[in-house]
């Protein structure tokens, strides 16, 4: 048997909004939105690849909406900050190929309602999806990712809000993020990683003054210290980036789009999916499953696991992992206050969180598609609202615990 680790150290990553794979998942969540906005029955499979120049959009969408794919493109490129031909891409000036085809029927049929083998909803496709909270953080999301993504955030803010002042700064970004945990919580940050995409005349010594100023911003101060390991734009130079630097594709970044490497990933990409798939749609429900077992003090962090068949109805499994953190005595019984409080049907997900009508409660699919699909409180799955629920489901396993 393997000793348990009572101190290591983990790392997550994070990308901005400007990185190539980036780039084509906001077009394709873009396409997404607009196809929704007109027609909430849409089904919708958009993919995408940026690079010099180019944008090809492709893939399978049924929908009645009238929509100029390619103004979607241009416009979501655009609102990223690719304005300028000069550096290689920009929304302006890139060729933009749309080879986009209908649904096959043989797909429509399991995940219509009245069509196919069993008549109601089923998932669009097999698979397994997780979810995962821990409270590390206010998020309930691990520290490592979530600090990575503040970080590269937080500098494309500054050079949105601010463009005089941080001219130099521009769209493509990494960071990295490594904490040492003791007994399972974080206690410090190690070494932090960022590769920011500049201009020539922006000094090195200059970036790295901004970098540890978002830093020193966005981390809470009990993990900083003097002795911190930067490693800022490693190879020395910065300049050539994007779509420019490196081809761009829907449906790369799923670690960072999730949890950072925590826990476990069911390999599914999200962006430019319908919620009649559930890769995106039941990973929504799982995250919005763990965080309110976590936040209901049932579990310090949660896993939680579903599985489907396409055409199919129910899911095939939910398992529930508290990895020994549960409150109550088996999390065999977690299962069972999951089942019992939420609707893990395709359509019941659908309607408790909203996933057609994302613009009438405030979000959109485009803006999942930067700095993860977790962790902000603009998400219907981001919300702590079945708490009670859940407590008062599980008050009968505490009381059996006891």
């Amino acid at each position: 048997m393997s000793k348990i680790k009572t101190e290591h150290i983990f790392t997550s990553e994070s990308v901005s909004e400007g990185h190539p794979d980036k780039v084509a998942d906001q077009i394709s969540d873009a396409i997404l939105d607009a196809a929704l906005e007109q027609d909430p029955e849409s089904h919708v499979a958009a993919e995408t690849l940026v690079t010099t120049d180019l944008i090809v959009i492709s893939g399978e969408i049924t929908t009645k909406a009238k929509v100029n794919w390619e103004q979607v493109a241009r416009e979501a490129v655009r609102k990223i900050g690719y304005i300028d031909p000069a550096i290689g891409f920009s929304a302006d000036t890139a060729k933009v190929l749309v080879a986009i085809h209908s649904q096959s029927p043989d797909i429509a049929q399991g995940v219509n309602e009245g069509e196919g083998l069993h008549k109601e909803q089923g998932a669009g496709d097999q698979g397994m999806m997780f979810g995962y909270a821990s409270n590390e953080t206010k998020e309930l999301l691990p520290a490592t990712i979530s600090f990575a993504h503040k970080i590269v955030e937080e500098l494309a803010r500054l050079r949105k809000t601010k463009p005089k002042k941080y001219s130099g700064l521009r769209p493509d970004a990494k960071s990295q993020v490594s904490i040492r945990y003791k007994d399972g919580k974080p206690v410090k940050v190690e070494t932090i990683v960022v590769s920011q995409q500049h201009a020539p005349e922006l000094g090195r010594t200059e970036l790295e003054a901004i970098i540890k100023q978002v830093v020193n911003k966005v981390i809470p101060a009990k993990f900083l210290h003097s002795g911190i390991q930067y490693h800022i734009n490693p190879t020395g130079r910065f300049v050539v980036g994007g779509p420019h630097g490196d081809t761009g594709l829907t449906g790369r970044k799923i670690i960072v789009d999730t949890y950072g490497g925590v826990g476990s990933h069911g390999g599914g990409a999200f962006s430019g999916k319908d919620p009649s798939k559930v890769d995106r749609s039941a990973a929504y429900i799982s995250r919005y499953i763990a965080k309110n077992i976590v936040a209901a003090g049932l579990a310090d962090k949660a896993e939680i696991q579903v599985a489907y068949a396409i055409g199919v109805a129910q899911p095939l499994s939910i398992n529930v992992d508290t990895y020994g953190t549960g409150k109550i005595e088996d999390d065999a019984n977690l299962e069972k206050i999951v089942r019992e409080v939420f609707d893990l049907t395709p359509a019941g997900i659908i309607e408790e969180l909203g996933l057609k009508h994302p613009k009438k409660h405030g979000w959109s699919y485009r803006q999942t598609a930067a700095y993860g699909h977790f962790g902000r409180d603009i998400f219907p799955w981001e919300q702590t609202d079945k708490v009670k629920k859940i407590k008062a489901a599980a008050a009968k396993f505490i009381k059996r615990s006891k």
